[in-house]
């Protein structure tokens, strides 16, 4: 089960959001990699911060830096041993982002209510289905982050989204200080702050992401659709 956060528009919240769904997933039960594919390191700061905060036996899973255009070729021997791999994609699309596309099962692309960060999507949309023309059960989502609850912006996202070839994950995260709070000490909200809203929407988040894939961590999403 291999995932990645990528837009080419920076300040999204991929490493946010690939921190808390890797935490959320490890918790499970899954031997889980998350891979810092950013040149900026910002998953591997999270894990310095966490190393300066905690036991060095506390660790929810490993972080790795890999932000090479080989991750494809790189990952099968990198994920030996893991159940769940979670790339934190570039700010930007390059052959970084492409090569994490073609590695992963799912491509997750985080959005804000914005119409800038609607419009950035274009490209890295154009990768994805350049990479499917190689590997057409590859399935690719947005994920609404950031969000400002009860303003026009947040409420009208999804119709913003709707004339794109992807579709929309029915999770949304908002604008929460409890993710810049925890990451400050390298955790996560699901460890830090369990019974608030920025947890239980990480939770709804990956539930959802579990849900297409199987037993085996196979996506299962775009092989039913082309079946049907």
């Amino acid at each position: 089960m291999h995932l990645a956060f990528l837009n080419q528009k920076g300040g999204v919240g991929k490493t946010t959001l690939a921190v808390n769904v890797a935490d959320a997933i490890a918790r499970r039960g899954n031997r889980t990699l998350l891979i810092d594919a950013d040149p900026q390191g910002s998953a591997l700061e999270w894990a310095a911060a966490r190393e300066a905060n905690h036991d060095a036996t506390d660790v929810p899973f490993p972080v790795v830096g890999l932000a090479t255009d080989f991750i494809h070729k790189e990952l099968p021997s990198l994920a030996r041993g893991y159940d769940c791999v979670v790339i934190d994609g570039p700010p930007r699309v390059n052959k970084v982002s492409a090569a994490a596309i073609m590695a992963s099962d799912l491509v997750l692309i985080p959005v804000q209510p914005s119409p800038y960060d609607v419009w950035a999507t274009d490209d890295i949309i154009e990768l994805i289905e350049q990479a499917r023309t190689l590997r057409p059960e590859i399935d690719a989502r947005f994920v609404v982050n950031r969000k400002i609850a009860k303003t026009a912006l947040g409420q009208a996202i999804n119709h913003a989204l709707i004339d794109y070839p992807l579709p929309v994950f029915g999770s949304q995260i908002c604008q929460r200080i409890a993710f810049a709070d925890t990451a400050t000490k390298g955790q996560s909200v699901l460890e830090a702050v369990p019974n608030e809203p920025a947890a239980a929407e990480i939770l709804n988040l990956t539930n959802e992401i579990m849900e297409l894939f199987d037993e085996q961590g196979r996506i299962v999403s775009r092989q039913a659709a082309q079946q049907a």
